[in-house]
């Protein structure tokens, strides 16, 4: 079974466009929002079970330019 996760990130400015396009373009995703606030970008990712969930992350995500902050929050069972 895999790992539910939600991202959220901060763009520099004028690239959170930038940043969208590349995280669709990597098919990573479940769920991409546009989000008002502290966050310029909510994601949803299934984390494969063998995977270490830091790990994936920082390689397939993180490494976009643009990216400022990330925020990663792990989920448990659901009610």
């Amino acid at each position: 079974m895999s790992s539910c996760v939600f991202v959220q990130l901060r763009c520099r400015p004028g690239k959170t466009y930038d940043v969208a396009e590349e995280i669709v373009l990597r098919e990573i995703h479940s769920e991409l929002y546009s989000t008002s606030g502290e966050f310029d970008l909510l994601l949803k990712l299934y984390i494969p079970k063998d995977e270490d969930i830091g790990k994936y992350i920082n390689d397939r995500l993180l490494d976009i330019p643009g990216i400022e902050r990330s925020l990663t929050t792990l989920t448990f069972n659901a009610f």
